[in-house]
């Protein structure tokens, strides 16, 4: 429990980092008790934190990728059918480290290939929402029991989401340039060498923390904010257990933005310092990663309005029940 607790709090949690920004701030007049000076210390702290962790974790996800590209994971699910194809998806998911944008068009791709409408919407719902990166930046702030939960039942979203959207037989809902795509060819498959497994993983690395810093920055500052300027007593009111509604309103403020988990993951861990419930934060997590608006303004491109609904609907739904099993566990995980 030692050796785990070290590893939960000064490997994962940098508390090390944390300390060690404090005493930085001290020595130039910043006091850490003051409004001011906690916020400073919070957006340091948390933004060299979530770098650090999203350049290693990048890193490592996309050398894993490196061996199963799209070309691959095609093949892959086209072997399989039911349910166990929707696994299959949910979980290819899971090392693609990609935003609800950034799916999209291996979406697209998917389903013009020719896999089942199902299984390329498990895929769609899993790939933003739970990822390995995921799962070590939760084991991080909430600790590894709510991490392994909040994958699991993300993943039990995508597949059952995936599955229901299948038995409503929607192909027509799909628009005719991903229908009639072309098939790709079945192509060999370059063997890479190691050296050229790390250049890609370099280059993911380096280019996703491009596209995310902006938002680690927007998603920190708002966490400082809520977590040293904005009262408890409010948070509480809103999003804590007095509000059975907490959860459905955290969903529906989600939706409209845009951030990926490196950019939210902030922002909840200040609203569950100042009291909210954990399945309130933890929806809000998914609702923003999975529902961002531009994301379905780019998936409206592929897919009719009965088809984008329906996807809309069965990720509302499983987010917010997954909200209320967690607030009633909540005592058990943490």
């Amino acid at each position: 429990m030692a050796i785990w607790q070290w590893i939960q709090n000064e490997l994962l949690g940098m508390q090390w980092l944390n300390r060690l920004i404090g005493r930085g701030l001290a020595a130039l007049g910043v006091d850490g008790t003051t409004r001011l000076g906690g916020s400073l210390q919070f957006f340091f702290y948390d933004v060299i934190k979530i770098t650090i962790l999203l350049c290693v974790l990048i890193f490592a996800i996309s050398y894993i990728q490196s061996y199963f590209p799209p070309e691959r994971g095609r093949r892959i699910l086209g072997r399989l059918h039911g349910l166990g194809a929707n696994t299959a998806a949910a979980l290819l998911g899971t090392v693609t480290p990609f935003c609800s944008c950034s799916s999209i068009p291996l979406f697209i791709g998917f389903t013009g290939a020719g896999l089942p409408l199902g299984v390329t919407f498990s895929f769609l719902i899993s790939s933003p929402m739970v990822d390995l990166g995921s799962l070590v930046l939760l084991m991080s702030i909430f600790g590894a029991k709510v991490a392994v939960v909040y994958v699991v039942l993300g993943l039990v979203i995508a597949v059952i989401g995936g599955s229901h959207i299948e038995k409503l037989h929607l192909e027509d809902q799909v628009e005719d340039f991903v229908r009639h795509a072309a098939r790709p060819p079945e192509l060999d498959l370059p063997r890479l060498r190691v050296r050229d497994r790390l250049g890609y993983a370099r280059n993911q690395a380096v280019g996703t923390l491009r596209k995310v810093f902006p938002y680690i920055l927007i998603g920190v500052g708002v966490g400082a904010l809520i977590h040293n300027w904005i009262p408890e007593s409010w948070i509480t009111a809103v999003l804590g257990s007095r509000n059975p509604l907490g959860v459905v309103l955290a969903v529906l403020v989600g939706v409209p933005m845009y951030a990926d988990i490196f950019g939210t993951i902030p922002v909840a861990e200040a609203l569950l310092g100042k009291g909210a419930q954990l399945g309130t934060v933890l929806s809000f997590m998914m609702a923003v990663t999975t529902l961002s608006l531009p994301s379905l303004i780019m998936l409206r491109k592929a897919v009719r309005p009965k088809l984008l609904a329906v996807f809309v609907s069965v990720c509302v739904v499983g987010i917010v029940l997954v909200g209320y099993l967690f607030n009633t566990i909540q005592v058990f995980l943490v």
